[in-house]
């Protein structure tokens, strides 16, 4: 067994970045994913990095946009409200079709909200990033060791896909501390032709840009991005089942929730209740399919979130409405407990939701 060390979440982050290949950062602190930047600072110039904080979260995207450019990877972090100030940026990285990693350890909103965990992030990083059409890869990790691999996983579907990965994590999630394994098997970087990293007058030159002028080159440009979204949403969607085989309520939630799930879950079944989770690991895509091989049997999905109600439409739209739905949530940065998570449980066996 690899040798394990003990490491906080946000730590993990930076040092799987750090061992993906990434030499460049950019960000600004912003609790709670400060410890990022902060182990960057550390790291980046004892390996020949660059760590820059930048003078603020509209700086910091640019210039992951311009070193993406050159082909190198890539990183910056925040917590919500600095997403939101990202927000353009992340539009133009994808109008440009640039491979970055960004991470969000998010926080209770709306606004300045507070400091605690919430996953009220959602909509923002499944639906809409930013203006215009466009996805990103949204890897939602449940806990320190899912904190570090999805990093690295996030750096090769960014480069495989050229587009942005973002790494959608709850406060809890960044704070807490677990034995992580950074034993890696890092896949070579592909050759990126696209870079804009100097001709030797060997080539022609190269242009990364986000504008397009010509209504009908955009549309061609947009069409195509398109199809490649298509063909990740049927290759690329990860997730995990816990105790499906017979599930007639399904439970659906990711990072910290899912934890506090599976032990309602644990409870429930010593019960006699049959009931599972779906775990999604990538919220986009969001992995459709066994959410409606679930529906078969599940007369019940509770979607178990610290938000108002954000991914349960994505389980609606999934399971295409063919069950009762309940939402399980606290919000402002409280977390669900396992006694709640257990009673949504047993009130949906009593109801039964006869299909």
């Amino acid at each position: 067994m690899a040798d394990k060390v003990l490491m906080k979440g946000n730590e993990a982050i930076a040092e799987a970045a750090i061992i993906a290949g990434c030499r460049h950062y950019f960000g600004y602190p912003i609790t709670p994913q400060t410890e990022i930047a902060a182990y960057m600072a550390k790291r980046m110039p004892k390996i020949g990095g660059c760590f820059l904080q930048a003078e603020s979260e509209v700086a910091a995207i640019n210039m992951v946009y311009g070193v993406s450019s050159t082909g190198h990877r890539v990183m910056t972090s925040s917590s919500s409200p600095g997403i939101s100030l990202k927000s353009e940026g992340l539009s133009y990285l994808a109008g440009a079709d640039l491979p970055a990693l960004v991470v969000n350890v998010q926080r209770g909103g709306p606004g300045l909200g507070g400091i605690q965990p919430s996953q009220s992030d959602y909509y923002q990083a499944t639906k809409a990033g930013g203006h215009g059409d466009f996805r990103m890869l949204v890897l939602a990790p449940a806990s320190v060791q899912e904190m570090a691999d999805l990093t690295v996983k996030g750096f090769e579907l960014a480069d495989k896909y050229r587009m942005t990965s973002m790494i959608l994590a709850d406060g809890t999630m960044g704070q807490m501390m677990e034995p992580v394994s950074l034993q890696y098997d890092v896949k070579e970087m592909p050759e990126k032709k696209w870079a804009t990293t100097g001709t030797n007058m060997e080539r022609e030159h190269n242009i990364v840009n986000s504008l397009f002028l010509q209504p009908d080159e955009l549309e061609k440009s947009n069409i195509e991005r398109f199809e490649r979204y298509k063909y990740i949403e049927e290759n690329e969607a990860m997730y995990e089942e816990y105790m499906m085989d017979d599930a007639e309520i399904c439970i659906a939630a990711f990072g910290i929730a899912s934890r506090v799930a599976k032990n309602a879950i644990v409870e429930a079944r010593k019960k006699g209740i049959k009931v599972g989770m779906i775990r999604p690991i990538t919220l986009w895509p969001f992995p459709n399919k066994p959410f409606l091989k679930a529906s078969e049997k599940a007369h019940t999905f509770i979607s178990v979130e610290l938000s108002m109600g954000q991914m349960i439409d994505d389980v609606k739209l999934a399971t295409k409405c063919r069950g009762e739905y309940v939402l399980c949530n606290r919000v402002g940065g409280m977390i669900p407990s396992p006694e709640e998570v257990l009673l949504a449980i047993e009130t949906a066996n009593k109801n039964g939701g006869a299909k």
